[in-house]
């Protein structure tokens, strides 16, 4: 891959990272390391001093084993139903959009990859000893292995206890949503169309991009190979201009890209990765979007929970005004690719906008709306301070109408009037 193309995620890391957060993967790659540490007993055998061979007796090695293998299989069973539990009281008291942090959890899936590991070792070992296929003194190579394999497994209950104390509460669901989407949000940031052109969303292609390509299946589009459509765009001298960025829904026929030139359809085609559930790598939107569920949920008559909706509401903020934004994007690294830019307004329209609809009779939901579309609106982004006066008033609006008390319509009135005057003056 060129060199200005380099840092881009391509299509093949893009599956690398999802194969490495499935639970399974991990589990089976600690279960591969326990099969080979009980293989290399039998080859460290006869390197051991006799005098520590003599202290390794076969029996006591099985004790171990069995014990280790017993416990680390009711251990397993126990914490896959924690887990069960806790995705369940996700989806039913958060979104179901979150559930998903439970099983990519690093801590879940380091911990129960430790307990399948430590089983798989202990089964392998009394296998092998009961056969007959280790050599004389690979028991005490077996034993010094299994102390070792018990301290990572006391480590690893430790970090567990410690995690099921938070596991499954708001807070820590936030914390995971959030650090699934710092990435997409980072990104978009500095590379508003993940490396190529920005267009605007409704930008029709130019009319030397006449031919189409269109998916071949239903589904949502996770990621965009940007770096390979402009590797072949440069091949063929042409330009590709993708009209389903990644978090669109396509179906079977919906155009993808349209681009000049002669170029293989198998190969742009590609280029897209498009799955039944959307992604937060490259999806800025998407994150936000969760983010706003949880406190729909939270506004609902069911739960009536103001407080988790202003939580929202914060976390939204500090990530439209976050830290790390550049004074101007950085530019384009992929020249022949043209691409529809998330804008402010797209995503203000997708977490501030549902909240403001479904918290309009609660004022004190209104009122932290407005004190951040303030702070939006003082951040020296024009387009995101727009964006924050456009719901500021609409947000006002519904809240006019939704509030029962006539002091409530008008102090919600007078904290968007500012945010309108602010926006007046130039702040």
């Amino acid at each position: 891959m060129p060199t200005k193309t380099r840092k881009l995620l391509s299509k093949s890391l893009f599956r690398l990272r999802r194969l490495f957060r499935r639970l399974w993967a991990r589990t089976w790659g600690f279960a591969l390391l326990a099969l080979a540490a009980a293989a290399l007993s039998r080859v460290l055998a006869p390197f051991l001093p006799a005098s520590l061979t003599n202290l390794a007796d076969v029996g006591a090695v099985l004790n171990i084993l069995a014990v280790l293998s017993s416990s680390m299989l009711a251990v397993t069973t126990f914490s896959l139903g924690v887990i069960m539990s806790t995705r369940l009281a996700i989806i039913s008291t958060i979104t179901p959009r979150a559930h998903q942090f439970v099983a990519d959890d690093p801590v879940t899936q380091r911990v129960l990859a430790t307990f399948m590991g430590a089983f798989v070792y202990a089964l392998t070992g009394q296998v092998l000893l009961w056969t007959g296929v280790y050599e004389e003194g690979a028991s005490a190579v077996l034993l010094v292995v299994s102390i070792l394999v018990l301290v990572l497994v006391v480590v690893a209950m430790l970090s567990w206890i410690g995690h099921l104390t938070k596991v499954g509460s708001i807070p820590a669901t936030v914390e995971e949503l959030e650090e699934a989407m710092q990435d997409a949000f980072a990104d978009w940031r500095a590379r508003p169309a993940l490396g190529a052109r920005p267009v605007a969303r409704d930008a029709p292609p130019p009319g030397d991009a006449a031919t189409t390509v269109a998916a071949t299946e239903a589904g949502y589009v996770q990621h965009v190979d940007i770096g390979a459509l402009n590797d072949a765009a440069e091949k063929a001298g042409a330009e590709v201009h993708v009209t389903a960025p990644p978090g669109s829904f396509v179906v079977p026929g919906a155009p993808l890209c349209h681009h000049s030139g002669q170029m293989d359809p198998a190969d742009i085609r590609a280029a897209f990765s498009i799955d039944r559930t959307r992604a937060f790598d490259q999806d800025v939107r998407f994150g936000i979007i969760v983010l706003s569920e949880i406190a729909q949920r939270a506004l609902s008559p069911a739960v009536n929970d103001p407080g988790t909706a202003i939580f929202i509401i914060d976390r939204i903020t500090a990530h439209l005004v976050g830290e790390g934004r550049p004074e101007t994007p950085e530019p384009p690294t992929c020249p022949q690719v043209f691409m529809p830019v998330v804008t402010p307004a797209d995503l203000i329209a997708d977490g501030l906008a549902p909240i403001a609809r479904d918290g309009a009779e609660k004022v004190e939901v209104q009122d932290r709306l407005q004190r951040a579309f303030a702070t939006i609106a003082s951040q020296g982004d024009r387009t995101l301070a727009d964006a924050a006066r456009d719901a500021s008033r609409r947000a006002a609006s519904l809240a006019d109408e939704a509030l029962k008390l006539p002091e409530d319509r008008s102090r919600i009135r007078a904290m968007a009037a500012a945010v309108q005057a602010a926006g007046a003056s130039g702040m």
